[in-house]
């Protein structure tokens, strides 16, 4: 129940109201001592006796009637054609209606956007069987750091923009197990991207998986000779995602957002380098120790079936 500022009785004190009537003592004292009027004291006397303590409570403000109200078979026939795609002038014009009656219809119907008629799109998840079957590469710009950010602080008064210049955050998730790689590199281009590819297939190879194939957005990095010419020496198939839909690429996009949200954003980092040095232990916990959703809260480490034997080699 929501209650404006200035209510004097709530239902408890309606209670304690009609309680204090009931053992004897006068209406218009307590109604004083309330502060409310004689009539409203009366009034909920009155609802009491009538209908106990449900007669208490608020009742809707919904009249009762509704002479002027659209007929329901009016309502219907705005519903049917909306749902046809009509414009809401064209209803209105072909069922003698007010724009705005038709508008306040469809709007109660959830129809007043077009956009509203289409179904929901369905997005088909997909995971390999395998780990290394299928690597997710992406890349993220991240502003350097000279000192605390507004992000932290709050507080934009000497900031510095975008001259201090960026750190690219390239990143790797296995498809199946969710294993994930990142290094902090100067640059996005060609030679970053194949300098990185190399150091995370090394990186998986030294857990014992695979890797068979990349999967990358349309960048030109990743569309140039040099990265095709390095995945043809490694072995690797190259598949891209569908232009403007990074939802394709969602394992490696979500991987991103738990980076910020949990390293990158999560402290004040006085220098980039700080950071930067920050992320091989957060990359660590999240692989051997972060509870992941989609792995029923179990690790991305675990879906690698890793001998016990070489445990204490790798954790590290």
């Amino acid at each position: 129940m929501n209650v404006h500022q200035n209510a004097r009785l709530t239902v408890s004190c309606r209670v304690l109201l009609v309680e204090r009537i009931l053992s004897g003592r006068a209406l218009g004292q307590v109604a004083a001592e309330l502060g409310v009027s004689v009539r409203t004291a009366r009034k909920w006397l009155e609802r009491y006796q009538q209908l106990g303590v449900e007669g208490l409570k608020d009742r809707s403000s919904r009249p009762h009637r509704s002479p002027r109200a659209t007929d329901e078979v009016l309502r219907s026939a705005v519903v049917a054609l909306r749902r046809q795609r009509l414009t809401l002038i064209t209803i209105a014009a072909q069922l003698n209606l007010s724009r705005a009656t038709v508008a306040r219809i469809a709007k109660a119907e959830g129809l007043n956007r077009l956009s509203k008629l289409e179904p929901p799109p369905v997005y088909r998840r997909y995971e390999r069987a395998e780990p290394g079957e299928l690597l997710h590469l992406d890349i993220k710009k991240l502003g350097r750091i000279v000192k605390v950010g507004h992000r932290i602080t709050g507080d934009r008064r000497g900031h510095h923009g975008s001259n201090i210049g960026w750190d690219y955050l390239h990143v790797a998730v296995d498809d199946a197990s969710r294993v994930a790689y990142a290094q902090i590199l100067p640059d996005e281009d060609a030679s970053c991207c194949v300098a990185f590819l190399r150091a995370a297939v090394a990186y998986y190879a030294g857990l014992g998986v695979r890797i068979k194939g990349v999967y990358t957005d349309n960048a030109k990095a990743y569309r140039g000779r040099d990265f095709a010419s390095t995945c043809s020496l490694l072995g690797l198939t190259h598949q891209y995602t569908k232009p403007y839909t990074p939802r394709t690429n969602g394992k490696a996009e979500r991987f991103i957002q738990s980076g910020l949200r949990e390293w990158a954003y999560a402290r004040a980092y006085r220098t980039s380098n700080q950071r930067r040095d920050a992320l091989p232990q957060w990359l660590h916990g999240y692989n051997w120790h972060r509870p992941h959703t989609s792995l029923a809260g179990q690790p991305p480490l675990h879906r690698l079936g890793l001998n016990r034997n070489n445990l204490l080699r790798l954790h590290t």
